[in-house]
């Protein structure tokens, strides 16, 4: 017989009431994901109180879409709630969430502090009859939907035990045009697809976007001098420098977990290595050289290790060497050939790109080669960036004919698989840190 998490949680509560249970095993409300087939948790979250009634009602949505887009949590229908809108100064009538199937229960005021929208929550456990935290957020004011993401990742923090991603942004090439001459420049919008922000004009062709580590650089290459050439940008600013001069053509950028080099490939007659620039001296340094074709690397969280795609032993494969250069492991061995790998924040997964027969593949696997998963597989997908808590990926996917590419995510177990509405058509996305 199997148990749903209520029957579980009462158990273990009564279990702890009886003394069966020591003090470090008291049940906790906690979302346990240990492969695709799992339960998601039912949530209400009435209106956030405070003097904007508007203000409330939006953040309270914009959390419940949060929350229902990470395909974790069921938010309940507010018209079954007890109570529309949150209070915070009184426990909630826990057998009244309860009747309603509710495991959790938000309750939340927002509104602007000087320059600044501040939101104090609460989240009860509706199951346990108890409080997991109550806590201040603020955000500027000139950005409501942030509040939004930061309350989110509050809450999906504790019911997970993971960090959350909703406070992060996307940059992406947007596609405009016709098929045959697209205009492709860089846009920034919110994880959701709100905000969006014209990064680059147009007028130049540009190709994979990279966040370095504390979210000011992007690194990406542009065709602005006809061949392709690797280019860093400050966000704020929107200044716009080229690395260096460094062989006929250079590519595939991607920062180091520090922030302080840049590691990408440059191709000198037939060949195509891997270099490592240090930012603060200029100074680059070539960590492979063989006769293929080395390219899309990127570091393993630690800064130790580098993996990256290569046809060194005869078809289009993926290895992890050593950061400071020297000998390369192969790790992918199904049928097929590999690219675009991107080593999860996490540490414990790579994902890429398979390509074989009729078909684009996302998938995964350990940095060993290992536990390999195919998360999804298309016409075409490419391009897997990972969301800041390791456990959600992003890619593009061509969906041919008259139609271009579009945004998707799915997460590490091949669930919830969604398209991500742009203005425009989409690829190239790169997933940033949780913004500070």
């Amino acid at each position: 017989m199997k148990m749903d998490r209520r029957t579980m949680m009462k158990l273990a509560l009564a279990a702890a009431g009886t003394g069966l249970l020591g003090e470090q095993a008291r049940a906790q409300l906690r979302i346990i994901v240990e492969s695709g087939d799992f339960q998601p948790l039912p949530i209400a979250i009435p209106t956030f109180a405070g003097a904007d009634p508007q203000l409330g009602a939006d953040v309270g949505q914009l959390v419940i879409a949060n929350l229902r887009r990470s395909g974790l949590f069921v938010p309940i229908d507010p018209g079954l709630y007890p109570v529309q809108t949150g209070n915070l100064n009184s426990t909630p009538d826990f057998l009244a969430w309860d009747a309603i199937g509710a495991d959790a229960v938000v309750m939340g005021e927002v509104g602007r502090a000087g320059n600044q929208i501040q939101a104090n929550v609460r989240l009860w456990d509706v199951i346990a009859n108890n409080q997991m935290f109550g806590s201040t957020y603020a955000a500027d004011q000139s950005n409501w939907r942030r509040i939004a993401h930061i309350v989110s990742d509050a809450i999906y923090s504790s019911l997970t035990g993971e960090s959350g991603y909703f406070d992060s942004r996307v940059v992406y090439v947007a596609e405009s045009g016709p098929k045959a001459n697209r205009v492709k420049q860089l846009v920034m919008m919110d994880s959701d697809g709100a905000n969006p922000v014209q990064l680059t004009d147009g007028a130049s062709l540009v190709i994979t976007p990279r966040f370095s580590p504390d979210n000011r650089w992007l690194s990406y290459v542009s065709y602005v001098e006809g061949n392709p050439h690797v280019f860093l940008l400050e966000i704020a600013s929107g200044r716009q420098q080229r690395i260096g001069n460094f062989g006929r053509m250079s590519f595939a950028p991607r920062f180091s977990p520090d922030g302080g080099r840049l590691v990408f490939s440059s191709s000198s007659g037939s060949n195509t290595n891997l270099f490592l620039l240090n930012l603060a001296s200029g100074q680059a340094g070539q960590i492979s050289s063989v006769a293929a074709i080395d390219t899309s690397p990127s570091f393993s969280p630690d800064g130790t290790k580098i993996v990256f795609e290569s046809d060194r032993g005869g078809s289009q494969q993926i290895y992890v060497m050593d950061a400071a250069g020297g000998g390369a492991n192969r790790i992918s061995f199904g049928e097929g050939t590999y690219s675009t790998p991107a080593w999860s924040p996490k540490g414990d997964l790579i994902a890429f790109t398979r390509i074989g027969g009729d078909s684009f593949s996302i998938g995964t696997m350990r940095p060993d080669g290992s536990g390999e998963r195919i998360l999804t597989n298309s016409f075409h997908n490419e391009g897997p960036t990972w969301a800041p808590n390791g456990r959600v990926l992003m890619f593009w996917r061509d969906l041919g004919g008259n139609d271009g590419p579009r945004l998707f995510t799915v997460d590490v177990w091949g669930r919830n698989e969604q398209v991500l509405t742009t203005q425009t058509f989409a690829s190239d996305p790169t997933w940033s840190p949780l913004l500070a």
